[in-house]
């Protein structure tokens, strides 16, 4: 694409009643800094810069709806009141450069209580207590299942809980609004509890939550019918899955496919295209991974299920995600650790689409003013040099 003005990635995106100034998506990322699940000044500056770095949606990080679903004590969270002002103070900044804020809703279930990872990631445990005073706290999930050998053993949800936690999953949406998000993301992979219920390699259930596809879908589908009907009708609304486990006997891609279906159905916008995660960490690799390894599940769901998605998952530069884009593969590309080393991936994306490109129109102006001085003499030295090249040869 010779021009990142006519490019699909730098097009602007409609959802409901957002104009999203383009295709590209910061994803969701752990970053375990913070405290009593409240965001801080880590939080706003993590976030805040890749607003300046042009990207069209940026998500907090998974936040956790009830205190007991947090990953680690580092976790954000947004289970009482007291989260929203932390939270509408990042969404502020988001705003204010141009980026449309957007919260990730996320309980862990069985993967819950566990160490930040570079405490181990293991299970929290007494040591952790007299280390950090970080104690252990009671896991739950569709199950008793445990996740890994030696690992909490989670109390196994009862109907009647599973209404706590729908209300739980209600009131954090209603949270999510006040704090000026304008984007919500039921988080259903990697699995999180969402997930614990709908992979049959978890859900072991006999009652009306488990069994066959329509048991195993029941319950997500009812968190994602209460979070569409707090959510106004003029915002959207994302759902993050695990396209498949990766696992013999597990979900597959034609669940996925089904489970989309269900999905539009009942208002969700776009389908975040992920995999793995059902047990060991979230990044713990069970698909083969390539450049753009996970495009295929979102081509596949947006084909079959006629629903928009996000790809997600070593999409590395402009040119790639433009033709992912380009290809019909997706409609939105979510970049996550390309991100931590390149903050302004955004921007550079735009420039790598269009190599003759002067302005810098799209920075912000404390920086756009200087860059453009700048960039006339870069180009004359650069050129000067060539020729100095040539004539040494």
């Amino acid at each position: 694409m010779s021009n990142s003005s006519q490019s699909l990635l730098f097009s602007p995106l409609k959802l409901r009643g957002l104009t999203i100034r383009n295709r590209i998506c910061i994803s969701p990322m752990c970053t375990y800094g913070g405290h009593g699940g409240m965001a801080n000044d880590w939080h706003l500056v993590h976030l805040g810069q890749y607003a300046l770095g042009g990207a069209g949606i940026v998500f907090i990080e998974a936040s956790a709806v009830e205190e007991r679903g947090r990953i680690t004590y580092g976790d954000a969270g947004i289970w009482s009141d007291e989260h929203i002002e932390p939270m509408a103070r990042v969404t502020k900044f988001l705003k204010q450069f141009g980026a449309t804020p957007a919260m990730q809703l996320a309980h862990a279930g069985r993967k819950s209580s566990t160490q930040r990872p570079w405490h181990g990631m293991g299970i929290l445990s007494d040591a952790d207590t007299k280390a950090r005073n970080e104690a252990p706290w009671e896991t739950v999930s569709s199950t008793p299942e445990l996740m890994d050998e030696n690992w909490h053993v989670p109390h196994a949800l009862t109907v009647d809980d599973l209404n706590e936690v729908k209300e739980a999953w209600r009131a954090a949406a209603e949270r999510t609004l006040n704090a000026g998000f304008e984007i919500i993301e039921v988080h259903c992979a990697h699995g999180y509890l969402m997930h614990q219920f709908l992979s049959p390699l978890i859900n072991k259930r006999t009652d009306q939550y488990g069994g066959d596809f329509a048991g195993r879908t029941r319950f997500p589908l009812e968190v994602i019918e209460v979070v569409r009907e707090v959510w106004p009708d003029d915002l959207p609304v994302f759902v993050r899955i695990s396209s498949v486990d990766g696992m013999e006997e597990g979900w597959n891609l034609d669940d996925s496919v089904a489970f989309a279906k269900e999905l539009k159905s009942r208002g969700v916008d776009v389908v975040d295209c992920s995999s793995g995660g059902v047990v060991g960490s979230a990044t713990a690799r069970a698909v083969p991974r390539h450049l753009g390894f996970q495009v295929p599940f979102s081509e596949r769901i947006r084909r079959d299920a006629d629903v928009q998605t996000m790809a997600v998952g070593l999409i590395v530069d402009g040119p790639q995600a433009e033709q992912i884009l380009q290809d019909g593969h997706a409609d939105i590309i979510a970049v996550a650790r390309e991100a931590l080393y390149d903050p302004y991936w955004a921007h550079h994306a735009e420039r790598a689409l269009n190599p003759d490109l002067m302005s810098y129109d799209n920075w912000p102006m404390e920086y756009r003013w200087w860059l453009e001085k700048r960039e006339g003499l870069v180009r004359k030295l650069r050129a000067e040099a060539e020729v100095s090249v040539k004539k040494s040869a």
